[in-house]
């Protein structure tokens, strides 16, 4: 289901719609969803945590991510980073993929309180598995550089992959640099010509450079 989404804040934006894993909405409950985003972004901040509170309490995830971002943007009386988490946790616990990412970043980044990345990562992995290509991509940088996760480029590589799949720009063309190199996978030029290519209709400005420096290898060899 594509919503509008409005008000961007923190690392994310205020959603209006459901997460891919979440359970669907009914249509009065989306609509009732839509007009707190709508109060949010035209600035009715007490209108917008009443709805989103409601909606809390009878187990809408995307309410609760979006009462945790007002929490993290201090909008509400008496924000609360622990209560932000909670919100979060529950929410993506409840399918919500975005609160899973978020939980993710703001663990990373220490946005949420304390900075763990052993626990940023096993969201990042919940919102990998569920699939977003951005925690695909971060589940691959660390276990590529072994940080927040054991280094393994193997694993590395699937992440890198899934990632690539989604249309990432950068795992396509680290991945396609894998391949060229016997990273973690078997060398196959073949395989990393296809991801330059990727790389390159995605818009990576390198790879084109590259399919040609690997066009004069294939020709000496």
């Amino acid at each position: 289901m594509r919503r509008v989404l409005l008000a961007c804040l923190f690392i994310g934006c205020m959603a209006a719609g459901a997460a891919v894993a979440a359970p669907p909405l009914t249509p009065a409950v989306q609509a009732q969803l839509d007009r707190a985003v709508i109060d949010h972004a035209e600035g009715r901040l007490e209108a917008a945590r009443e709805a989103f509170e409601a909606l809390s309490r009878r187990g809408v995830p995307a309410a609760d991510f979006n009462l945790a971002v007002m929490h993290v943007q201090r909008q509400l009386p008496e924000p609360s980073l622990e209560r932000a988490r909670e919100l979060l946790e529950r929410a993506a616990h409840g399918g919500f993929v975005r609160a899973a990412l978020m939980l993710g970043k703001g663990l990373e980044s220490g946005e949420l309180g304390q900075r763990d990345l052993a626990r940023a990562h096993d969201w990042y992995e919940v919102a990998a598995t569920a699939g977003s290509a951005e925690a695909q991509l971060a589940m691959g940088t660390a276990h590529y550089l072994g940080r927040g996760r054991p280094k393994d480029a193997a694993r590395a590589a699937h992440w890198y992959r899934e990632a690539a799949k989604a249309g990432d720009v950068g795992a396509a063309y680290i991945l396609a640099a894998m391949y060229e190199k016997g990273d973690g996978v078997e060398l196959d030029l073949r395989l990393a010509r296809y991801w330059y290519q990727r790389a390159a209709e995605l818009g990576d400005d390198a790879a084109p450079f590259k399919l040609r420096e690997l066009a004069l290898k294939e020709s000496a060899s």
